[in-house]
């Protein structure tokens, strides 16, 4: 397991969006490190938004982004909780095609570690679309870096195995 350097790495195009009815450019710290980390592991940013927490909003953007052949991958931030204006993985449900149960579960197990059973309260999730990965991270920074450089790092690297999410991409509109 792990990564292997006589593979190619294969650069892909991310879109990044916070989910937040307060956040700005200036002050989105979980974005701006979600593009740190990725663009320093040699992936492009494809495009940035910051969205209000409102289900028909999200899904209009994701679903603009989907259809966009230069967008490979969306990540989110935010959104995630139980509260009333947390509303991220029900615009997830409007426009996904397949989940990744996984990703959620293992955002969790690794967040115990760091925030205990407080983790219980994130609904983390991910899922594909018409050829688009689709990732939901809850809007901490310390969230976002979690679930960068514990899960997506390795799974959006086309080197790691046994096996990651990269490898998949041209099978993904598969019938």
């Amino acid at each position: 397991m792990g990564i292997d350097d006589s593979k190619t790495f294969k650069s892909i195009n991310i879109a990044v969006m916070t989910v937040s009815d307060t956040r700005t450019l200036e002050n989105d710290t979980s974005g701006q490190a979600l593009i740190d980390r990725f663009t320093a592991a040699g992936h492009r940013l494809a495009e940035r938004t910051i969205i209000k927490d409102d289900v028909a909003t999200i899904a209009a953007k994701l679903k603009q982004w989907i259809a966009d052949p230069n967008v490979d991958c969306v990540i989110t931030s935010g959104g995630t909780g139980v509260t009333g204006r947390d509303v991220t993985p029900e615009a997830f449900k409007q426009v996904c095609e397949k989940e990744i149960p996984g990703f959620g579960e293992l955002f969790r197990w690794i967040s115990l570690k760091s925030i205990g059973t407080s983790t219980v309260q994130s609904r983390a999730t991910a899922g594909v679309a018409s050829g688009t990965y689709l990732f939901a991270l809850p809007g901490s920074t310390s969230a976002v870096k979690e679930g960068w450089d514990e899960i997506l790092k390795y799974q959006l690297d086309s080197r790691h195995m046994p096996c990651n999410f990269v490898e998949l991409m041209p099978r993904l509109k598969e019938k």
